[in-house]
This record gives C-alpha cells, structure tokens and sequence, in this order.
C-alpha cells in the first residue's frame, strides 16, 4: 500500500519511546511517577457536566452547524469580550475538535507553500510538526532561559524575512512555564507591525492558569483597532475547566479565516460533538464554575513553586521559576555526560537521561528535544504534592548514584 508523500515531513516524537517504556513497566506493576501529564489532574466542573448530560436527554443528539451553535458561539464571543478585550462577534468564531485541531485549521487556512513561521523555543512539539503539513517553513528563535525563555524584539526583527507569513506566539508556555507580560507582548508587536503581510496565531489555551497575581493578556487586545484583521485568537476548553477529553477547541479570527477553516472543516469532521454545545455555554457563563478554576489555579500555584524550588536545590539541575500553565522546563545540561544512577550510565541528551531516569528509578520526565531543548526536560506538576516529592526524591537519588528502593515496586 502507498504511503503519502506527505507524511514523510512529519517527526515521529521522540517522545513516544519513553511513553511506552513507562506503560510497560506499569504492566508489570512497577510503581511509576508520572510526571509527563500534559492535562489537569482535576475533574470537569460538575455543572459542566451536568449541561451535557441534560442536553442528551433532551436528544441533542443530531447534526449542528459546522462552526458550532450560535448559543455556543455567542458565550465564546461574550467571553472574549468580557475575559479578553477582544470584540469578534459569533461570525467570526469557530468550534473545533480540541485546541490542537483549532491550530491545525488555522494553519491550512492561512499558508501556502514555503511560507515562513516563526516559532519561538521552547515550543510545543505541534507547531512544527503542523506548519509543515500545511507547506510551511518552520523558523525556530530560541528564548535563553536566563531571559525565562522569552524572545526579544531584537531576536523576531532578525528571524523575519520577505517571506515570513506568521508569527506563533504562546503565553502562559507549554513547556516553558513562562509568561509575556503585556509591556513584552508589545514591544514584540511593535516589530510585527511594520510587516502588515505578518499574521499572528495567538495560542491561549493556558490563560486562566497564572501565578503571582499576573492578569493574561491577548495579543489582539494589545491594540484592537490595529490587530483584529491580523490576529487568530486559538484557545480551548481542555485545560481551563480540565476538559482534555471532551476535544472542545476554538478559534477567533477574521471573518474570510473563519469562513476558509469551516469550509475545511465541513469536509472533515462537521461540527463537534452536539451535546457538548450546552456544556461550552454552561462553562463559559455559569459563576459556579468560577471557584473550580480559582482552586485548581491556586493548587498548581503551590505545586509549581515546590517542585521549582526543590528541583533547583539538586545539584546540576536548574529550572526557570513557572509563572503559568503547569510545567517545569529543568535544564539537565550539568548532569550530561557524567555518570548517573546506580548503573553509572554516561547520558548525552535530554532523551538518554529520561530513558534512564524511568529505567533506574522509575520516574517519567518528557525529554527536551521534541521542544527545542536537547538538554532540558519537561516535568508537569499536574499530580498531587506527595507524588512530586517522591518523584523528585527519586530524582535525587539518581543524580546521587544510588541504587533504586525495594519500594520503588509496587507489592505484588
């Protein structure tokens, strides 16, 4: 059978090795910390669930409009008015399948071939991987985490070219952990201004989750007047209300985006599913809903803060302070290329040092490499403080050369 020429662009991750390690080993019963969780470890809001339970009784059960209900379409515009600054009205707004199908759209509506799109690392492993899909040309400009990872204005003028044609941007990071204050995001503006064939793809999915009394600021409310025909405003549902799985996604954007990615759309999945149509209107409007995502905004607060502060205390692992989303970006550059772990092996990268890290002491990281960073891993704190201490004691005894616990096991 033929294979598409197409996917031969692809990447297969890197990652997915190191998955399949660790779901092996938890077959065979050996007790795992995981701390590659790319969701909330909270449950959906019950009056969100409850909406969609209450809409399939009532047999909302058939076909929708391609992007979405109005009564869906108008709580995202009323949300992004009232959250957001930004005035799209339900025209100009889509509902997809997840934040990651939202993306995928936006890309295949907007590039052609060889287009060029600016990606600042570290980034989520995605990006790429969906700019070549749609012919475009990846272009990577790497944050220096002594800068928290964020990119200059000096750093986007000189990647940009005659022929860049968008700009990614994501703030609060996966997997960086960090955040663009306002003042940053404008001077970042005030370089893509000057370039008006320039659009900017705004992933916000993290908003909601940031620390230290930041307030999130979208690229389109920067300057509306000068960004709305410029701007592709993507967010989700997934990790605001933890709804990873309910695949709720959406996107806002000028009315001839819009109009091209529901044509896409209409001939790849329709409309979502139809009775979570009650639940996005049911999350986005119901205040009752509010205190679930202050609780889990504060919990993952205090985890990112402890696994910071005790992941730098390991001597050769530093980690940029997290000030949104809910990950740790750890530099593992001063533990490569010495011997770790009981078995004394020589690591070279981030994907060497994770797959002994979970062979050794069974503790699950996600390498760098897949976002940009081949010396740094991901660790989510979306899991409960006892288990990031003991993952994070496991840690340390790797880095420590000692040999793994007989409780590293579970009892059979």
């Amino acid at each position: 059978m033929q294979i598409a020429d197409r996917l031969s662009v692809i990447s297969e991750s890197i990652t997915l090795a190191v998955q399949a390690q660790a779901n092996a080993l938890k077959k065979q019963g050996v007790d795992v910390i995981g701390f590659g969780a790319g969701e909330p470890d909270f449950d959906t809001p019950i009056p969100i669930k409850e909406a969609a339970i209450e809409a399939l009784r009532a047999g909302k059960t058939k076909y929708e409009p391609t992007a979405g209900t109005l009564e869906a379409r108008t709580a995202i515009a009323d949300k992004l008015r009232r959250y957001n600054a930004l005035e799209y009205p339900p025209d100009q707004i889509i509902i997809s399948v997840g934040g990651k199908h939202s993306l995928y759209l936006a890309l295949m509506a907007t590039l052609n071939p060889g287009d060029e799109v600016i990606i600042p690392a570290p980034y989520w492993v995605s990006y790429p991987e969906m700019v070549k899909l749609a012919g475009g040309v990846p272009v990577f400009v790497r944050g220096d985490p002594s800068n928290d990872f964020k990119i200059t204005p000096q750093q986007l003028a000189d990647a940009l070219t005659p022929a860049t044609r968008m700009f990614i941007i994501n703030s609060p990071s996966n997997p960086g952990g960090h955040t663009y204050h306002p003042q940053e995001l404008l001077a970042l503006a005030e370089v893509i201004q000057k370039h008006p064939h320039i659009t900017v793809c705004s992933d916000e999915i993290y908003e909601r989750l940031l620390f230290n009394g930041q307030r999130s600021c979208s690229w389109g409310a920067i300057n509306w007047d000068l960004w709305k025909d410029r701007t592709i405003t993507c967010n989700c549902l997934s990790k605001t209300y933890a709804m990873t799985g309910w695949r709720i996604g959406y996107t806002a954007g000028p009315k001839p985006l819009i109009a091209a990615m529901n044509k896409l759309q209409s001939q790849m999945t329709s409309n979502i599913t139809s009775f979570c149509m009650p639940a996005i209107v049911n999350a986005l409007s119901d205040p009752a809903n509010e205190k679930a995502v202050e609780n889990m905004r504060l919990a993952f607060e205090g985890r990112g803060e402890h696994m910071w502060r005790r992941l730098n205390a390991i001597n050769g692992i530093t980690c940029v302070r997290p000030s949104g989303a809910f990950y740790c970006f750890a530099s593992v550059r001063g533990l490569l290329n010495r011997p770790l772990g009981a078995a004394a092996v020589v690591c070279h990268d981030a994907v060497e040092f994770s797959r002994q890290l979970l062979a050794q002491v069974h503790v699950a990281v996600v390498p760098g490499n897949d976002f940009g960073f081949d010396d740094h891993v991901r660790l989510s704190y979306a899991t409960s403080k006892s288990q990031i201490d003991k993952g994070l004691d496991r840690i340390q005894a790797f880095v420590n050369g000692e040999a793994p616990r007989r409780s590293l096991e579970s009892p059979s």
